[in-house]
């Protein structure tokens, strides 16, 4: 029979608190040394949610949860905050940013209730005069520029349709050509940042994640050039050693086997 949540909770913390004062490795830790760590995790999580595998998604979870007890015990141990302090402070917020659900607020769909919680994020103030002040530094670009138009939409600042969004990529596009003719290496970069940041808006208004389709095509490219260096050693080949003309044939081959499965 599963033991009650509480008590596998509380036995995790446990678990937490022996291995700090016992462990040598887990002595040593400190939110420093954590950080590259949690990010990793972070990443494995994120590999396991876009390959759909829920075993792995379970087992990420509970290290990504054991980072949190193990930021906790420190902040304990340093005075700052405890685990309990954690844990309240996550249910006030929730409650405070939710009140269509706890308050008496009206909500028509999902875009009002993001729009109110940038609203209440900015009026809670922490020193932040802008509303673009809460993208974290450390985000990967594509996903930093996802979070930066979300969050400039949530005031209103937003393109009405898709056909308007499609403009300004075909503008930003002429702009980089233009920088592209001109030889001005700087402004070519300039340009083509523009450009990248506009289709990321584009693929907001198709409700595409840039991010995730991104990194699709990127496992699919793998995948691709991975049987392409297969079927050229089948051959006795290298792809180092062969025309770009031998490597487009494989590739069309490959891609062919794709369509016929």
């Amino acid at each position: 029979m599963q033991q009650p949540l509480s008590d596998s909770f509380l036995g995790l913390v446990k678990i937490m608190d022996e291995l700090r004062e016992k462990c040598p490795w887990d002595k040593k830790q400190t939110i420093q040394t954590l950080r590259p760590l949690t990010i990793e995790e972070s990443y494995e999580l994120a590999d396991a949610i876009t390959d759909e595998d829920w075993q792995g998604i379970k087992e990420e979870l509970g290290d990504v949860l054991l980072h949190i007890l193990f930021y906790s015990k420190i902040g304990t141990e340093q005075g700052q905050f405890t685990l309990q302090d954690v844990i309240e402070g996550i249910s006030k917020k929730l409650i405070h940013r939710h009140p269509h659900i706890y308050g008496d607020v009206v909500v028509a769909d999902e875009e009002d209730v993001k729009r109110n919680w940038e609203q209440l994020k900015l009026k809670e103030g922490k020193g932040k005069k802008s509303v673009l002040e809460g993208v974290p530094k450390a985000l990967p670009a594509v996903v930093k520029a996802t979070r930066i138009q979300e969050k400039a939409k949530q005031v209103g600042f937003e393109w009405d349709n898709k056909e308007d969004v499609w403009k300004k990529v075909e503008e930003e596009i002429a702009e980089l050509h233009e920088a592209i003719a001109e030889q001005d290496h700087p402004h070519i970069e300039e340009e083509f940042g523009d450009v990248l940041f506009s289709l990321v808006n584009y693929a907001r208004f198709l409700n595409i994640d840039a991010e995730g389709v991104l990194e699709k095509t990127n496992l699919k490219f793998i995948n691709r050039f991975q049987k392409m260096e297969a079927m050229a050693a089948l051959q006795g080949k290298n792809l180092a050693g062969m025309t770009l003309t031998e490597m487009d044939a494989l590739w069309n081959e490959v891609k062919k086997q794709k369509s016929t499965t």
